[in-house]
């Protein structure tokens, strides 16, 4: 027996191709899709520089530059729940090319800034563009497509997104020096055009996505709001998970990883640049067949998974600081990465698609601002207890607490699995075990799941 995808070609069904995947994409979703690489190639080459450009070419002493980068942080979480009310009234595209140009204007004035209150300008516009792009944009892509495609695009995405940062990073390598000050605008400028291409696609071909939903017909449900949203058991025991997830996972790779690879595993920075980079290669090289893997598996059986992965590296990572020998440290070191990167390409293609899959056309923005929240509260706290514990010199304390909060996300993952129907989960009802499943998250919650 065979499918017929979009072009009408025919495939076997369940098989996962990327012919396959590109074939069921809606034209939109191809374009949209398209972009991602380009537009994330110049926030790759101001990601890692950004501090540097700011106090060894602008002069701002280092305690403020960390404050400024934080500035980014702060401003992103407290615009997320308005970002997530106005996604749902106005409409996803309109708040991403909204974001997009806040981003550019960001870039612009960052380029050429040499004063604090300057910084404080761009950080504070970029912090907008970041605060906007999680709920909106995830929104946006949740609008274009659904069900085992949107899995599927998700973890394409987030491969493409690594692509355009890694390579990026290592052009900007090449091309910047403290020395010529020019160089370093010159990065800063090529992200604001980089930019420019999500916004001519949003202007131009996608310019009837994503639009603000119709008005709610008598006796229809409108969407909810975020005390209700909130409420609903499912939608807590994602959070806590997408919290911890980001505590520690991604709110460790710019504190904890590198303080604890230098401090305990006493390798180079090179080798912490070459950790990067393997992350990125694993990333690009391994999302899609991990989705094919994955594919037809509940999502939060995927996560678990994530689990194991990230685990070993944390626990792998701990080891290079008893080993003897530079070396040995050092492979530790980077191996770490190349787990820690396969656990990631479960992460995306779980996360958002079952948000995502809770909401409806009407509260899509909000569900994916709470889940935004989480994620940028855990990136906010990471360091913070990184940077307590390791001045401290309690390396052994710092992995035993990401130890134990990895153990914590997969007794999240167990409940929420417990309170989402099957199809949330990411596979169809199939038995009397998976009905039983259908039934009891039912009970749990209102009746407009989408």
């Amino acid at each position: 027996m065979t499918e017929t995808s979009s072009d009408g070609a025919q495939r076997e069904p369940g098989r996962l191709t990327l012919r396959s995947f590109w074939d069921e994409l809606p034209t939109p979703g191809r374009w949209l899709l398209s972009t991602t690489a380009i537009s994330t190639l110049g926030r790759g080459m101001t990601l890692p520089f950004t501090i540097i450009y700011v106090h060894e070419v602008r002069g701002v002493d280092l305690d403020v530059a960390g404050l400024l980068m934080g500035l980014i942080a702060a401003v992103a979480v407290l615009i997320t729940a308005p970002v997530g009310a106005l996604t749902d009234r106005l409409g996803a595209r309109r708040v991403v090319i909204a974001g997009l140009f806040a981003q550019v204007l960001g870039a612009l004035v960052t380029a050429f800034a040499t004063t604090v209150p300057e910084f404080v300008v761009a950080f504070a516009l970029l912090g907008i563009s970041f605060g906007i792009g999680w709920p909106a944009f995830n929104a946006m892509i949740a609008s274009i497509v659904d069900g085992p495609l949107r899995t599927q695009y998700f973890g394409i995405n987030f491969a493409l997104v690594n692509l355009g940062i890694g390579i990026g990073g290592v052009v900007s390598g090449f091309l910047t020096d403290v020395s010529r000050p020019w160089t370093f605008t010159a990065i800063f400028l090529a992200d604001a055009v980089c930019v420019l291409v999500p916004i001519a696609m949003l202007l131009g071909p996608l310019r009837a996505v994503a639009g603000a939903p119709r008005p709610a017909e008598d006796g229809e449900r409108g969407g909810a709001g975020y005390l209700t949203i909130i409420r609903r058991p499912a939608v807590q025991w994602i959070t806590a998970l997408t919290f911890l997830a980001s505590f520690v996972g991604y709110g460790q790779m710019e504190a904890g990883f590198p303080a604890f690879a230098r401090q305990v595993s006493e390798v180079s920075t090179r080798t912490i640049g070459l950790a990067f980079a393997a992350n990125t290669a694993v990333i690009v090289a391994m999302q899609f067949l991990v989705l094919r893997l994955i594919d037809g598996h509940r999502r939060t059986r995927v996560f678990l998974g994530l689990v194991v992965l990230w685990a070993a590296a944390w626990a792998l990572l701990g080891a290079t600081g008893l080993v003897a020998g530079p070396l040995l440290a050092a492979v530790g070191v980077i191996v770490f990465h190349v787990l820690f990167g396969l656990g990631e390409t479960m992460l995306q293609p779980t996360v958002p698609a079952i948000v995502n899959d809770l909401a409806t056309d009407r509260d899509r923005g909000r569900f994916n601002a709470v889940s935004a929240g989480a994620f940028q509260l855990g990136a906010i706290t990471a360091p913070v207890v990184a940077g307590w514990l390791l001045d401290r010199r309690l390396g052994g304390v710092f992995i035993g607490v990401l130890l134990a909060g990895l153990g914590l996300v997969a007794v999240l993952a167990l409940a929420l699995e417990r309170t989402i129907t099957p199809q949330v989960n990411g596979v169809a009802t199939s038995g009397p075990r998976e009905a039983a499943g259908t039934e009891r998250a039912s009970r749990s919650q209102p009746e407009h799941v989408g």
